[in-house]
């Protein structure tokens, strides 16, 4: 995470903070979503020596993808939000495979999933999220208010 950070530091982007060893890290820049993903993911395939995926939001698309979670009352831990580059399409659930118990809804740009308690034995498999990246509420949650804050 200090290496994503002086990543960040040295594309210009201002206040750089990480978040939890996952590749979560906050920051300002005037540039646009488009710019600031080319930008990560350039600098991230020097680093990393391949291509590296990177998913941007604002601070107030993380809040909202917080509020528009479908299943609000259920455990943040086994609530997740798999966040993707372009809205998934209308039929995306048609093609989800493996489902138990887990329950599924469309967001704009992401996908959310309620997991139930066989979560770590889940055999789901959405093949539209296959290039997206997944954070549960609790992270998003943290995220979004961190988000609201200068360090």
């Amino acid at each position: 995470m200090a290496d994503l950070k002086s990543l960040c530091e040295s594309a210009g982007f201002d206040c750089v903070r990480t978040y939890i060893a996952s590749g979560n890290v906050l920051f300002e820049s005037t540039r646009g979503e488009k710019a600031v993903k080319k930008i990560l993911e350039d600098r991230l395939l020097e680093l990393a020596g391949k291509p590296v995926g990177v998913m941007v939001r604002t601070a107030d698309e993380m809040a909202e993808v917080l509020e528009r979670n479908p299943f609000p009352d259920s455990p943040g831990n086994r609530t997740v939000a798999i966040f993707l580059d372009a809205p998934p399409p209308p039929t995306a659930l048609e093609d989800v495979s493996g489902r138990a118990d887990e329950k599924v809804q469309l967001g704009l740009r992401e996908i959310y999933v309620l997991y139930g308690p066989n979560m770590a034995r889940s055999k789901l498999k959405i093949p539209v999220a296959k290039t997206g990246t997944a954070r549960n509420m609790n992270t998003v949650a943290k995220l979004a208010e961190l988000a609201k804050t200068k360090p």
